[in-house]
């Protein structure tokens, strides 16, 4: 998003507060925000919160300062990318589906030549209502993007349709509007996160995988175009909108999970963290408190990375694996690349405080089945993300990836 310029439209309803968070979201990505308001909704947020957040002023009348009789044709067409309405009220989109324009908000939809993205946020009842979603299938009709609104408890104390998105899926969804899809009619599987290995009902062995680059990594590809899949360990993380989740306990439920859809898939990126050992015995009740020491018999793991190489000549695609290392991290990665059959390795050292593990910033290693190195500056995962994406992409245009 760095560099978008993007205008948000909040009208008057309950929501409107999480328009702020929206916002900031939309800052901190890099964008440059604009924010136009009903006066409706300067009753729910006052303007003022929006200058702050976006630093640019917030307009809410058509004719409120000096020298702004234009502004309403400026702020949807100069070199705007986008235009957003969260929350949308029924009104905003009756107007805007029957060419109503009666002030500043409406007005600049309907001169704006930008693309247009409506969240719709109000009770159950009036959503379902037949005028709103006649409403709403004619702005669908016309090319304007629609998010569908959430389920659950609404500030009217009812339950169904009618909330706002979470600010994060908006996000999302722009940036998936934004991006360039250039991985459009690929299929993509991510591992992502930690795997967890019970010892007992209340006890396990697992690592200090968060799953964040994983999930960068699926977030990336859905928002370039690919159909994505992410087969996840457990984590506090947010399923990336539009990408198909499968969640998963142990190494043993993820090799099944990977290996009953892996032939599908043009691009597979193994970034879990996968434990090497579990216990050879899961005991059905709590072990509790006696002896002074506890030995734990462990076993090994299937190696669904190794797997995957090893039968990739049945099922072609390109083939990604991490290696989390605290030592000799070139030495290492370059004997899993080549004893794995990996058409790229992304190698970090999970020592440093700032990547790897846990850290919203990773420093990689990219090595290639043809030798070349990269390296990358310190980076967000979400840029790290990209970074891979971008060399796959080139290998799928070299045809560097061994079977593809």
């Amino acid at each position: 998003m760095k560099g978008k310029k993007i205008v948000i439209g909040v009208t008057g309803g309950i929501a409107a507060y999480k328009a702020a968070e929206l916002v900031r979201l939309f800052v901190k990505s890099g964008a440059h925000v604009r924010v136009a308001m009903t006066l409706n909704a300067t009753w729910f947020v006052t303007p003022l919160t929006f200058e702050t957040l976006s630093g640019s002023g917030v307009i809410s009348q058509m004719f409120d300062r000096e020298g702004a009789s234009v502004d309403h044709i400026r702020w949807g067409q100069d070199d705007v990318d986008l235009i957003i309405i969260a929350p949308a009220t029924a009104n905003i989109i009756a107007k805007i589906s029957n060419g109503i324009a009666d002030d500043f908000l409406s007005t600049m939809v309907m001169a704006a030549t930008a693309p247009l993205l409506v969240c719709p946020s109000m009770n159950s009842r009036m959503y379902i209502n037949p005028a709103v979603q006649d409403n709403i299938r004619k702005l669908r009709e016309r090319g304007i993007f629609i998010m569908e609104p959430g389920q659950g408890e609404l500030a009217c104390h009812t339950e169904g349709p009618g909330r706002l998105p979470e600010p994060e899926d908006i996000v999302e969804y722009a940036s998936l509007l934004l991006a360039e899809q250039d991985f459009s009619g690929l299929s993509v599987l991510v591992t992502a996160g930690p795997t967890v290995e019970p010892i007992d009902p209340v006890r396990y062995i697992t690592n200090r995988s968060t799953g964040k680059m994983g999930y960068a990594l699926a977030r990336a590809a859905r928002r370039r175009g690919a159909q994505v899949t992410l087969i996840s360990g457990p984590t506090s993380l947010r399923t990336p909108a539009g990408v198909e989740a499968c969640p998963v306990k142990t190494a043993e439920e993820m090799m099944q999970a990977v290996m009953d859809r892996r032939s599908s898939f043009d691009i597979i990126i193994k970034a879990a963290a996968v434990s090497d050992y579990r216990p050879g015995k899961t005991a059905d009740h709590k072990i509790k408190k006696g002896a002074d020491s506890l030995t734990l018999d462990l076993v090994k793991n299937p190696d669904i990375l190794a797997e995957l190489g090893r039968t990739k000549k049945e099922h072609p695609c390109i083939l990604v694996g991490f290696a989390a290392e605290t030592r000799d991290l070139l030495e290492n990665a370059r004997e899993k690349l080549k004893s794995k059959n990996l058409d790229m390795i992304v190698v970090n050292d999970v020592s440093r405080t700032d990547a790897g593990f846990e850290a919203d910033t990773n420093m990689v290693r990219m090595i290639f089945s043809d030798g070349r190195i990269e390296d990358s500056p310190l980076m967000t995962k979400d840029e790290v993300a990209d970074l891979i994406l971008d060399r796959l992409k080139a290998l799928r245009e070299n045809n560097a990836g061994s079977g593809c």
